[in-house]
């Protein structure tokens, strides 16, 4: 029997498998560093462990909610029924509730955080603006406990003895401004929500403002515009920004807990008045979780903190492209410039 030749390998597949090790060396760390290789892979890691979290939660909270949406189906999102004595539930007035004081805040909030902003970057000297930026960031931190108690207090009363009854004068011929005047409801509801979100959007259009080039102001200016409509040039090439700041601010004002929940009334209603009482999504969840001892009761709420997780999320996503998007393209003028 004849001894078998030993197989050597041809230079060019060794050069070949060569290559492809180091084309997937260079993948990884494109200096070639073994340090770099470490770093990028932990931090490609770290993203990756936390996207997985992130669909661990969603499909944990599916499972949990699947009871209810074989039971209700489409349906749970229409029906305005919540009697959990008998099993009967729907989601449409925490829906309702959440979308109509989110807007209330919004209507409120946005104004005013532009204003905030636009006199702090481009009207307030620099010894006045950065106290007041200091204040408007201190806002943002408080917790919201805490605005819930003061809207208790002292908002509540003040919209029974001041507010809500001028309105009701002014403009009750309107479905919003009718029905019983307690301070506690939506409108309650919404504008503490939109003090609470102010300087959020505040901070946020600040720093988009600041981010366009000095130089287009002074073009601006150098061709004989005015102050203001400077201002509305700025204000034009942050619009990306400003609605991201906005749409951050919304995000806020649907996941809104503690402080929603003590002065909205908690009614699983829908009604077209401002005054009445109503529900949000969160705040049913804070209230009635301990309370639901029954497996599909409790299914249900679980299925509301479905649609809340994923509103929210879809929100604050399309929040942060805008304002990565705005940052990117005033970055990119600058260096052009």
């Amino acid at each position: 029997m004849e001894n078998p030749q030993p197989v050597f390998p041809s230079p060019a597949s060794e050069y070949g498998a060569r290559a492809r090790v180091w084309n997937w060396r260079r993948a990884i760390a494109p200096t070639g560093n073994r340090g770099d290789a470490i770093f990028r892979a932990a931090l490609f890691f770290a993203v990756l462990l936390l996207l997985l979290i992130v669909l661990l939660m969603v499909v944990k909270i599916g499972l949990n909610a699947l009871p209810s949406i074989q039971r209700y189906g489409f349906g749970f999102l229409t029906s305005s029924s919540w009697n959990p004595a008998r099993s009967d539930f729907g989601a449409l007035p925490f829906i309702y509730g959440t979308i109509v004081s989110s807007l209330i805040a919004l209507i409120i909030a946005v104004p005013l955080s532009l204003g905030i902003a636009i006199f702090l970057v481009e009207q307030a000297p620099r010894r006045l603006a950065r106290p007041i930026t200091f204040l408007v960031e201190l806002l943002a931190a408080i917790p919201s406990v805490v605005y819930g108690l003061w809207g208790i207090f002292v908002l509540a009363p003040l919209l029974r003895t001041s507010v809500e009854p001028a309105l009701a004068r002014v403009f009750g011929w309107l479905p919003l401004f009718q029905g019983p005047i307690t301070g506690i409801g939506l409108l309650t509801g919404g504008i503490i929500l939109a003090i609470m979100i102010t300087p959020i959007i505040s901070a946020v259009v600040r720093d988009v403002l600041a981010a366009v080039p000095t130089s287009q102001r002074e073009a601006a200016l150098a061709l004989g515009a005015t102050k203001w409509e400077t201002t509305r040039i700025v204000l034009a090439n942050a619009a990306s920004g400003i609605a991201g700041a906005v749409i951050l601010g919304l995000g806020r004002a649907i996941g809104e807990t503690m402080a929603v929940t003590m002065v909205i009334g908690n009614r699983p209603q829908i009604s077209a008045s401002l005054f009445a009482p109503s529900y949000t999504i969160a705040s049913v969840i804070a209230n009635e979780f301990t309370e639901a001892t029954d497996n599909l009761y409790l299914s249900a709420l679980v299925e509301i903190g479905l649609i809340l997780f994923l509103v929210t999320f879809i929100v604050n996503g399309a929040a942060k492209l805008l304002v990565w998007s705005v940052t990117r393209g005033t970055s990119g003028t600058a260096r052009a410039a």
